[in-house]
């Protein structure tokens, strides 16, 4: 089986690459997360107009390129080496594999503006009472006139700070539906509440009392959206190993960098051969994790089962990677492992919320296990 690039993936990969080598710092990135807007919509600009890697996933009929699985890994890959703090999964992977599949004349035109660099959607499926389970919805939308009304509330809605739309997901009187709200001034109905997550990413929980939506609201048809949520929350999941094997790339090439340069009793640590098994350890992991993502990748496309067991089997790999490597990074570094001077300490935060996200290491653990007995 081929897993080489085409031409095209590498002159993608390797414009982003020096795209973010040179426009993106790590300790500006950091200020910005920190103290600022929790991002930058000058990067975000690039991304579209300079770069069009918006666009490089979504179908040629909004002004996308029309790649897929494959044009989606390289970029996570890229944006996990840079740590970039930018919502590209959540609205072009996630918030975008939703709209396409729902079509109609407002998903077409949302995702045009992602395209283009002007929207910023977030998906808000996540509630205190169903934990990881998203099938288990307790918000509802019910009828109001010629629109909708929607009720309930939603925790950790990743990007949602930072967004201009929101996906929700309510329960009808048919089942799962998914709604698209505007967040430009939308105030009566819902309170959010923000906040900045260890990783320097920004995410919110919503309130949605009584908050009244035009009918053209509903995206797809009522009561059948959880086959397209469970198949973007996969996506979803598929990125963000993508990307964390993009950190743990970063991780494993400063550790052994650093155990070149550190000294102790008058010569490099990475002389130590204890520290040396450690570090091929290390590799071994990514190794492996790497190994993952490319299955993943090849059955994203497959049907619901195959393609829910490939990413599972991934995160999972992926998650005990990132635990494993990160750890080992920073006891490696010492005590500067945890600073925020170095950009280790970033990594690892990094490292550690993303085997939570789009599913729990355990969580894909037990799915696994279901899926394959």
């Amino acid at each position: 089986m081929d897993f080489n690039l085409s031409k095209e993936q590498e002159l993608l990969r390797d414009g982003l690459g020096k795209f973010l080598a040179t426009r993106y710092d790590l300790e500006k990135s950091r200020a910005a997360a920190k103290t600022g807007p929790g991002w930058q919509p000058d990067i975000w600009s690039g991304f579209a107009n300079e770069l069009g890697i918006l666009g490089a996933a979504l179908p040629e009929d909004v002004g996308g390129i029309g790649g897929g699985p494959v044009e989606i890994m390289v970029i996570a890959e890229a944006l996990g080496h840079a740590l970039v703090v930018e919502p590209y999964v959540d609205t072009v992977v996630v918030a975008g594999g939703l709209l396409q599949r729902a079509g109609g004349p407002v998903a077409t035109s949302l995702l045009e503006k992602i395209v283009e660099g002007n929207a910023v959607v977030a998906l808000a499926a996540a509630e205190a009472s169903s934990g990881e389970n998203w099938q288990d919805v307790s918000t509802i939308a019910e009828r109001g006139g010629d629109g909708w009304v929607l009720r309930g509330s939603k925790i950790v809605a990743m990007s949602a700070p930072l967004a201009t739309h929101l996906l929700v997901t309510a329960r009808t009187d048919d089942g799962m539906s998914l709604f698209v709200v505007e967040l430009d001034g939308a105030t009566a109905g819902i309170k959010t509440h923000p906040y900045r997550t260890v990783d320097d990413r920004r995410a919110a929980d919503i309130v949605f009392d009584g908050l009244t939506l035009p009918g053209e609201a509903l995206l797809g048809e009522e009561g059948q959206a959880w086959p397209s949520i469970a198949t973007s929350r996969d996506e979803g999941a598929a990125a963000v190993c993508s990307e964390a094997v993009g950190c743990m790339r970063k991780v494993l090439s400063d550790t052994v960098e650093y155990a070149k340069q550190r000294h102790q009793f008058g010569q490099p640590i990475g002389s130590f051969q204890a520290l040396q098994h450690r570090m091929v350890d290390m590799y071994m992991e990514l190794e492996q994790a790497v190994a993952a993502v490319y299955l993943t990748v090849l059955k994203l496309d497959s049907e619901p089962e195959i393609r829910a067991r490939a990413v599972s089997a991934a995160k999972a790999t992926v998650g005990r990677a990132a635990r494993f490597i990160g750890q080992q990074a920073v006891q490696l570094h010492g005590g500067m492992g945890m600073t925020e001077e170095l950009a280790i300490g970033h990594y690892f935060k990094r490292l550690t919320a993303a085997q939570f996200e789009f599913g729990s290491t355990d969580y894909h653990v037990g799915r696994y296990a279901e899926l394959t007995t």
